[in-house]
C-alpha cells in the first residue's frame, strides 16, 4: 500500500492559499479517479484509490495545522503498516519559481514546518517528497503572511497547471516509484528527458 500525503491547514479561511497546494494536490488525484474524502483513523480525511499501480494507495490530508502534519503522518503509516519508502509527501515550497516541481528521495525539511513535523514522528528523514513551487514573493514581505495569502490573478493558471502536474507525478510515484518521478519532473516541461 501506498500513501500520498498533500499539506496544508484545514479550514475554508486556507482553502485557496500558497500552503495548501498539497491539499489541491491529494484532491485532484481523488477526483480523478472517483474516490471521496471522509474520516481516517487519525486526524486527517483520507482517500482510497484502488486503480492505480499494484496496490492500493491512500490519499491524506491532515486535520491538524501545517506544523503538527507529522501526527496524522505517522498514524496512518502506523495503523495500515506502511512503509516509509511507500511514502510521498506533498508540499508548497517557496524557494522555487511558480509552478516548478521538485521530486526527492529524501532529504531536510528545507525549512518548511510540515516537512519537519513529519521527519520529527517518523523519526527519519528518509521518505519521498514532492515540492511545488509556489514563489517568494516581495521578500519584504513576512513569509507567514506570504504562504497564507492567496495566488495573484496573474499567478492562478500557472499554479493550476503545476498542481495537474504534481497529480500526475503522485500517481507516477505510486505505479513507478520516486526515481521515475524525479526523472520527469524535475526538469522543466520543455527541457528533454533523460534515462535515470
Amino acid at each position: 500500500m501506498k500513501l500520498i500525503v498533500g499539506l496544508g491547514n484545514p479550514g475554508t479561511q486556507y482553502r485557496d492559499t500558497r500552503h495548501n497546494v498539497g491539499f489541491k494536490v491529494v484532491e485532484e488525484v481523488a477526483r480523478r479517479h472517483g474516490a471521496r474524502f471522509d474520516t481516517s483513523p487519525s486526524e486527517a480525511e483520507m482517500a482510497k484509490v484502488r486503480n492505480l499501480g499494484e496496490t492500493a494507495v491512500l490519499l491524506a490530508k491532515p486535520l491538524t495545522f501545517m506544523n503538527l502534519s507529522g501526527h496524522a503522518a505517522g498514524e496512518l503509516l502506523r495503523y495500515f503498516k506502511i512503509d516509509t519508502a511507500d511514502l510521498l509527501v506533498v508540499a508548497d515550497d517557496v524557494n522555487l519559481p511558480l509552478g516548478r516541481l521538485r521530486a526527492r528521495m529524501r532529504g531536510s525539511e528545507g525549512g518548511h514546518n510540515g516537512l519537519g513535523s513529519i521527519i520529527a514522528q517518523l523519526g527519519t528523514s528518509e521518505f519521498a517528497r514532492l515540492r511545488v513551487g509556489v514563489g517568494r514573493g516581495d521578500t519584504r514581505r513576512d513569509l507567514a503572511n506570504h504562504v497564507l495569502a492567496g495566488f495573484e490573478p496573474g499567478e492562478q493558471a500557472d499554479i493550476d497547471r503545476a498542481i495537474v502536474r504534481a497529480a500526475d507525478a503522485a500517481e507516477m510515484f505510486a505505479t513507478d516509484g520516486i526515481v521515475k518521478v524525479m526523472n520527469r519532473f524535475n526538469r522543466t516541461e520543455d527541457a528533454p528527458e533523460t534515462e535515470p
